[in-house]
């Protein structure tokens, strides 16, 4: 995909969209990512694009100044899990293990051996949240799957699929069942009615706290990285 950069301290690095049905410039700065997109109509030049650029850069470095910045997952960090921060330290062993405030993880490399165990253990909050929830309901899902989702944290699918983003186990547990009961509840009202939002609140009761931790905090559970240095090389 083509690119523009604003060259600077940093520089930064723009994708061009061109579009045909766009009628104007338009800027899009990600939230999980800081990705920054240029869409172009298509008879835009990209000279003019440049321009555009230009006069917005100040817009576009206070935005990207606001962005929560990458935290590389390694041993002396602190990684929130379930809510909790607590501390990676390396340990001998065969696996990860949660001792008082602290994360033993086994080897040189944690990251890798750490996003295991996140998972699983996401998968196990989660299936036990959906099945609860799904029981109360009186529905029956036909499968659970889990991605690093960046667009959504979870969905359900016509068929009665849920699929969840692992990072909800980053979050505090009230935040992640709170996402299951908004999945599970889908399995009956396939929309965001006021009757969907009815079964959520049934199901989970006052949900406006979850929520607004999600619309306020979530991204920043995108931060961490889950690369070994070793990979990098």
């Amino acid at each position: 995909m083509p690119e523009l950069s604003l060259p600077g301290d940093p520089d930064v690095r723009v994708i061009l969209r061109r579009s045909a049905r766009a009628r104007r410039l338009s800027l899009r700065i990600s939230s999980l990512d800081g990705r920054v997109t240029l869409t172009l109509p298509k008879r835009v030049s990209e000279r003019e694009g440049r321009a555009f650029l230009l006069e917005k850069e100040d817009w576009i470095r206070s935005h990207l100044a606001r962005q929560p910045k990458p935290v590389a997952v390694r041993a002396g960090i602190r990684l929130p899990v379930e809510g909790r921060e607590l501390d990676i330290r390396i340990g001998a062993g065969r696996r990860v293990e949660q001792r008082g405030e602290a994360l033993i993880v086994p080897g040189s490399a944690p990251a890798r051996r750490l996003e295991r165990y996140l998972k699983e253990l996401a998968r196990d909050r989660l299936a036990a949240a959906s099945d609860r929830y799904a029981a109360r309901l009186g529905r029956s899902y036909c499968s659970l799957s889990l991605r690093d989702t960046r667009s959504r944290w979870g969905s359900c699918s016509a068929a009665g699929g849920l699929m969840y983003s692992w990072r909800l186990i980053l979050a505090p547990p009230d935040v992640l069942t709170y996402v299951a009961a908004h999945e599970v509840a889908h399995l009956q009202e396939m929309n965001h009615s006021p009757a969907f939002w009815s079964v959520v609140e049934d199901l989970y009761g006052d949900y406006a706290a979850p929520r607004r931790w999600l619309q306020s905090d979530g991204n920043a559970l995108h931060r961490y990285r889950f690369e070994d240095i070793s990979e990098k090389d």
